[in-house]
């Protein structure tokens, strides 16, 4: 875990915030098991990108959204939340 998500780098937080768009967590949920990856060598950078990134996105929220919206516009809302998510972790990270 600490080698692909250790530190703070740009690609351990694309990876976090990737993982957490995919992911579907239940309300709360996300707390323990960040805390959990947290202790196992997650950096605190990646940490804020998949607590930014899972509630923001699922795959089943991904399936809705395309059937609704289309594939360009769920691409380009898929694409915001993991770059912002992405972006404001290794920000994050640079600070803490």
């Amino acid at each position: 875990m600490a080698g692909l998500l250790g530190g703070d780098s740009l690609r351990a937080n694309f990876f976090a915030s990737a993982a957490g768009a995919f992911m579907y967590f239940a309300t709360l949920t996300e707390v323990p098991i960040v805390q959990g990856l947290m202790g196992s060598g997650m950096g605190t950078g990646p940490a804020l990108a998949l607590l930014l990134a899972g509630p923001s996105l699922s795959l089943p929220s991904m399936v809705v959204i395309h059937t609704e919206l289309g594939f360009r516009k769920t691409a380009a809302y898929v694409a915001l939340v993991i770059g912002l998510s992405t972006f404001l972790g290794f920000l994050f990270g640079l600070v803490a």
